[in-house]
């Protein structure tokens, strides 16, 4: 499995970004998507994921309707909808695969993508 992020940025405390991560290679069905982030000096905490049809979402408390995550799987892509950016959004973020919704790791992870927010 391959994982393809795009979209991070620069912008103003407020404004919206919108994250995309393209999956490639064998994916295999009802898999789950997950956002992940890293501030800066921190470690990696869990963001928000969905799960194969969409139904079942989760987010981290502290992004809790600000961000949406959504899924395309005719194009193997799933989507972080980010508005209300704040300055402590500021991180790298991950995309990651697993399996199932239920399983307790994720196997797969994409390459970062840098979302600044300035205040």
């Amino acid at each position: 499995v391959q994982l393809q992020a795009s979209g991070g940025g620069l912008v103003q405390a407020g404004g919206s970004l919108r994250l995309s991560c393209a999956a490639s290679g064998r994916t295999f069905s009802s898999y789950t998507m997950g956002w992940f982030r890293q501030p800066p000096g921190k470690e990696r905490e869990f963001v928000a994921a969905i799960s194969w049809s969409g139904g079942t979402t989760n987010y981290a408390d502290s992004v809790k309707g600000r961000f949406t995550i959504s899924r395309d799987n005719a194009k193997n892509t799933v989507y972080l909808q980010m508005n209300s950016l704040k300055p402590e959004d500021t991180a790298v973020y991950y995309c990651a695969w697993k399996p199932t919704w239920a399983a307790r790791r994720y196997d797969y992870w994409g390459q970062e993508t840098l979302v600044t927010v300035s205040s």
